[in-house]
């Protein structure tokens, strides 16, 4: 196909196409003249994967280069791949010593031993889970790290679904982008799902019973999560 259609099929303008190739997120076309080139499936899908990273993943253009020079390298095992294409996907907190971070991080490797998992405890994924634990911290919220196993449990039965569902895709190229796009759109639909549970829990606890005569439904009218809208204080 020429670059008309494949802007036609993905919704992305020609310029960007061009961008996208200057920058070595997507491959050349084939030339089939001085100046034409043609594109294929793989165009197709690369540049869905190119959008699904900046639209619903938030990274940067570096970042990106980062997870596709991973996915296109054939040389390494698909495990290594997974993690080099999913290492960029990880926020970085930046924290200064001595500000509760040291302790935060050993009990972070803590966890990591307990459970057994082949972690690197000094990671990006290690460290943005002290800093979180640092900051629940200063908030007054440092018993959080009570629950911390709770949360790990519900890590692993969702981690193993993703890795289930991404093993049926045979074609190692489908197999890494599948498990990019699942991290990218897995963490915006667990965000989402985990809200919609925040109001059927808030709603169980602390909602108005039926003998009030009013059911409580944990959201405002205009569907504003937990606790109402921005007008009586309630979170967003």
């Amino acid at each position: 196909m020429r670059i008309g259609e494949l802007s036609r099929r993905t919704g992305v303008s020609v310029p960007t196409i061009k961008f996208y190739v200057r920058e070595g997120l997507l491959p050349a076309g084939e030339l089939t003249s001085p100046n034409q080139a043609s594109y294929g499936e793989r165009h197709v899908r690369r540049l869905r994967l190119i959008r699904a990273l900046l639209d619903v993943g938030g990274l940067s253009v570096a970042a990106i280069r980062g997870v596709v020079t991973a996915v296109d390298d054939p040389e390494r095992p698909v495990h290594d791949v997974l993690g080099a294409a999913t290492k960029p996907l990880v926020p970085r907190y930046e924290r200064e010593a001595g500000d509760g971070i040291e302790e935060a991080r050993k009990a972070v490797a803590g966890l990591i031993a307990a459970r057994g998992w082949h972690a690197d405890p000094s990671g990006p994924a290690s460290d943005a889970l002290a800093a979180t634990l640092v900051a629940l911290d200063e908030l007054g919220h440092g018993r959080f790290v009570e629950v911390l196993d709770a949360y790990a449990d519900a890590a692993e039965e969702v981690a193993r679904v993703d890795l289930d569902y991404v093993a049926h895709h045979v074609a190692r190229e489908e197999l890494v982008e599948s498990a990019v796009v699942g991290t990218v759109l897995g963490d915006a639909i667990f965000s989402a799902l985990r809200r919609l549970a925040h109001m059927e829990a808030s709603n169980r606890l602390f909602g108005r019973t039926a003998e009030d005569g009013k059911a409580g439904s944990g959201e405002a009218e205009d569907g504003e999560a937990v606790g109402g809208g921005a007008e009586d204080g309630g979170a967003e």
